[in-house]
Parts: structure tokens; C-alpha cells; sequence
């Protein structure tokens, strides 16, 4: 039996219903043998079967199509019921009756939402049974509905399935690329910086030491890149992001990250508008990478004639760092992706970078059993970390 074959077989066994269906079909009629049937121009495959006379199929089993009368249902489409074969004009001297020895016989077609003929929905006897009556067509026209409703549900929930997976497989291999690539990206990056600080060691004019310094921000700024890069591909293979704790003064990591962002942008104002001293036990690294994230972040995007505006501050046992940046307000339809892996939002989108920096302190944040917020509104944006203060 072929995959597709196997899968009808599949898809009709797993219907709850099909053997509360082919018992009812039995006892209702006096007939021995029921089953639901796949008839296409070549095969007739039983997919659900009940046997009380020892017919002897079973799901999966065959009968050549060419011997039975579902193969000509499958071109009529019309249902048939025979009550007595030796009294009945049309069937009495038919070949399929003498081969399997049956006197009663009834079959209606399943038929598909788009019209296509899945199979039929049959019961054999070798006595003459009543099988002829409307209300016995009608209980099988309605069970042979409801037969296909569950196969044309059991193919979607498959299909389903598939593309889930199909999705998953690509995702996964997107991710080992990015993961590989960034792990690959460290040596050559490495060999640049080590080649800038000899340079940087040796007499160089005024314009040489510009130069060096500009390949050394580059440098630094791809490592932050590659960075971003392997913990976005730690967290979405699902090993999720690693912590060194400690236990630190908060402050003093924070300290460590403004010093150093305001000596990349010494036109620019960080104000620290309330501070709190406090050692958490946590990642410091980590931790700096969220603060570092959410300052660079609001730099980026405020108005550079307006400061930035930090605060750390406890709030009953928890620790809050808040920044505050004026300018352009975030668009609700950014905001919905803001903390989103590969989203910029649509304030200033020509601005270069992954977009992973604010999902990554969004997931240390997680890691830390912490939350990341934001809001903006009036052209004020407010971005707040809360974490446990441990």
C-alpha cells in the first residue's frame, strides 16, 4: 500500500466514530459485514471494518475494484441496496454476488466537500436482508456525511501538521546558519581588533590615529552585532540564555555602562534623576547588556537636544530601571513588535542594526524573572525593567 493509501487508512481509523457507525449499520440491518471503504480506479482498500461473519478483511486489507460493485458506484455516484440478489432484475445474475457469495447488499458513495469520490460506505450479507427501505438509505446517506466531514477534518488537522513542521524545520535550520555564522565571525573579527591595538602602538599621525580609531569602533560594533546574533540563536534554539550570577551592587554595573555610553556620545546628556545603591544577585553582565540596550536605545531614538532621563529605584521588593527619552511618539503598530526579534519599529527605520537588542534584554529579563515594558505616548517614550531585587 502506498503512503497516500496508508494515510486514508490513517485518517479513518482515527475518526471516533466510524466503529460506533459500522456497529449501528450491522445491528439496524441483520447484516454481518460492514466497512468503509477507499475506491479509486484501481484499488478498493477497506479503512474501517467491522466483521461478524468472517469475511475476513481487515483495516488496510483489499479486494480487486474490478469485482466490486463500489467500483461502479465510484462512476454513477448513486447509491445501491439489494435485498435479495436471486429476486432482485438487475443484480440476480451479477458477477459480483456469485463471487462473494452475498444475497444482501447496500453501498452509498462518500463524497467530499469539492465534489471528489473518496469511497463508499457498504454492508454485506449472505442472507437476504431489508436493506432496501428509505429511512435505511437515509441513515446511510447521513452516516456516509458524516464519515466524510471527519476524513475532510482529519486531512486538514494533517496538512496542518505538515506545514507546522515544515516551518519548524526551516526555522531550526535558519538558526543554526545564524548561530554558526556568528560563532565563525569571531576569529577574523578577533585578528582585526588584535591588528588595530599593535598599530595603535606604534608612531602614527594625527589623521593614522583617527583611522585606527574609526576600525576600532567598527570592530567593537560588529562584536556587539555577533553578540546579539548568538544570543538571539541560544534563545531560539532553545537552549535559552546562560547566567553567571553574582551578587553586586547594582549600581555600580550601572555606573560602569553610563560612563562608558556617555564617552560615546559626548554631546549628549544622561541624567540620573533618582538612584538607589543595592546588591542583586544576578548576571552583571547581562544585566549591563539590559541597561546598555535601553540607554544606546533611547540615545538612538530621542531628541538630541533633550537628555535622557535614567532612574534606579526599589519598589517594595522588586528593583526598577526606567529610562525616559522626548521625541518622535512609538506607532501602536510598532509597539505590538517592539520587543520582537528583527524589528526597528517605524520611528526612525533607516537606523542601522539587527533589531535584536531590545528582544535579547527582553529575554534577559525573563531570565532574571523579570519584566521589560514600555510605553510612549505625547512624545515621551518609557522604557521599564523590574526585577526581583534577590
Amino acid at each position: 500500500m502506498n503512503s497516500d493509501f496508508s494515510r486514508d487508512v490513517e485518517v479513518v481509523g482515527a475518526i471516533s466514530v466510524v466503529p460506533s457507525i459500522l456497529e449501528v449499520v450491522c445491528q439496524s440491518t441483520g447484516m454481518g459485514f460492514a466497512a468503509v471503504a477507499r475506491v479509486t480506479e484501481d484499488r478498493w482498500i477497506a479503512c474501517g471494518v467491522r466483521d461478524e461473519i468472517a469475511f475476513g478483511l481487515e483495516p488496510g486489507g483489499e479486494l480487486q475494484v474490478e469485482t466490486t460493485i463500489c467500483n461502479e458506484i465510484r462512476d454513477h455516484r448513486d447509491p445501491v441496496a439489494i435485498d435479495d440478489v436471486d429476486n432482485d432484475p438487475t443484480y440476480h445474475n451479477h458477477k459480483t454476488p456469485q463471487i462473494y457469495g452475498l444475497k444482501s447488499y447496500i453501498s452509498v458513495p462518500i463524497l467530499l466537500s469539492d465534489g471528489s469520490f473518496f469511497g463508499t460506505l457498504c454492508a454485506i450479507s449472505p442472507k437476504p436482508a431489508k436493506v432496501s427501505e428509505p429511512k435505511t438509505l437515509g441513515m446511510f446517506n447521513l452516516f456516509a456525511e458524516m464519515i466524510a466531514y471527519h476524513i475532510e477534518a482529519g486531512h486538514a488537522v494533517e496538512q496542518t501538521n505538515k506545514a507546522l513542521l515544515d516551518e519548524q524545520e526551516t526555522s531550526a535550520l535558519r538558526e543554526q546558519f545564524i548561530a554558526v555564522l556568528g560563532h565563525d565571525l569571531r576569529n577574523p573579527l578577533a585578528s582585526i581588533a588584535s591588528g588595530m591595538r599593535l598599530i595603535g602602538k606604534e608612531p602614527l599621525s594625527e589623521n593614522g590615529k583617527s583611522i585606527v580609531g574609526l576600525i576600532e569602533g567598527s570592530v567593537a560594533r560588529m562584536a556587539g552585532l555577533i553578540d546579539n546574533v548568538m544570543d538571539f540563536a541560544r534563545g531560539r534554539l532553545g537552549g535559552g540564555l546562560t547566567l553567571t550570577r553574582s551578587r553586586k551592587n547594582i549600581a555600580e554595573t550601572l555606573d560602569q555602562v553610563i560612563s562608558e555610553l556617555a564617552a560615546s556620545h559626548p554631546d549628549r546628556i544622561i541624567h540620573k534623576s533618582e538612584w538607589t545603591d543595592l546588591e542583586v544577585d544576578g548576571d552583571h553582565d547581562r544585566l549591563g547588556q539590559v541597561f546598555s540596550n535601553l540607554i544606546g536605545n533611547a540615545l538612538m531614538h530621542g531628541d538630541p537636544n533633550e537628555p535622557v532621563r535614567i532612574a534606579l529605584v526599589r519598589d517594595g521588593e522588586n528593583l526598577v530601571f526606567r529610562t525616559v527619552n522626548m521625541g518622535d511618539t512609538i506607532p501602536p503598530e510598532a509597539m505590538e513588535q517592539l520587543f520582537q526579534p528583527f524589528s526597528r519599529g517605524e520611528v526612525r527605520s533607516s537606523l542601522q542594526g539587527l533589531g535584536l537588542g531590545l528582544y535579547i534584554s527582553a529575554q534577559i529579563a525573563a531570565a532574571h524573572d523579570g519584566t521589560l515594558s514600555a510605553v510612549s505616548a505625547n512624545g515621551k517614550t518609557t522604557f521599564t525593567f523590574e526585577l526581583p531585587s534577590m
